[in-house]
């Protein structure tokens, strides 16, 4: 494989404009404004960062497919989609490449918050286990809605277009499970495919992690999520370049 080229290439695009540090700053102000005002961080009174991470889920919905949405339909814009695809790598090496530059965007930003965990260990005696295990999941979960975003992107020349379809099916993934959503497939799905469906919305499995249970099909299903979704944007890249 030779992703590290790609991932290069897209790193600088990000650092070398206001993105990264757009991006970077907006995370970490709106994850505090979630945590502090929204969650009432200091009211509850308990040592932990479980009004933290509970709104995560919603944070990405929408940060997550604003990062996306660029990875592809910006460079139909650009003119540099066909450029790229003449670089001697292979597809799936472009894909993974700028997933995971993207991905590591969301990394940095999520990791700039660890004052919040510092301070919850000032304040008082959190177990650190679960806290870490809630940040693999917030990570694990934000590559699942890159992923979709990812590929949405490369379906489409026009930005916008690919955010509202994305957040449009994150929001689908993030509720799927609950019974508003479920209701709707009942009266023409066999009950055994709702209740497989069930199991897929993002939320449920979300919320095992940071209730510190490390179960390793929560684990399996963001990943084989990421690994579907990338797939599936290599064969529409794939399919627009023939």
């Amino acid at each position: 494989m030779n992703i590290a080229p790609i991932y290069r290439r897209e790193m600088k695009s990000y650092f070398s404009t206001p993105i990264a540090y757009v991006f970077i700053v907006i995370f970490l102000l709106l994850a505090g404004v979630f945590a502090f005002y929204v969650g009432g961080f200091f009211p509850r009174g308990q040592a932990d960062l479980e009004t933290f991470f509970a709104w995560h889920p919603w944070l990405y919905l929408f940060l997550a497919p604003a990062l996306g949405m660029r990875l592809w339909a910006e460079e139909r814009k650009t003119g540099t989609f066909e450029l790229l695809l003449t670089l001697p790598v292979s597809m799936g090496d472009v894909v993974m490449g700028k997933f995971m530059a993207a991905w590591t965007m969301i990394g940095i930003s999520l990791a700039l918050t660890f004052p919040m965990w510092v301070t919850v260990n000032i304040l008082g005696d959190p177990d650190n286990g679960v806290i870490l295990l809630s940040y693999i999941g917030s990570f694990l979960m934000a590559g699942a809605y890159l992923a979709v975003s990812a590929c949405i992107s490369a379906a489409t020349r026009n930005q916008v277009i690919a955010f509202v379809i994305a957040v449009s099916l994150c929001f689908a993934f993030l509720l799927l499970g609950f019974p508003l959503i479920l209701d709707f497939f009942r009266p023409w799905m066999p009950e055994s495919v709702v209740a497989v469906l069930g199991t897929l919305g993002f939320l449920q499995h979300f919320q095992s992690i940071i209730r510190g249970v490390l179960d390793l099909r929560d684990v399996l299903y963001f990943t084989t999520f990421i690994a579907l979704w990338l797939y599936a944007g290599a064969w529409v890249v794939d399919h627009r370049r023939s």
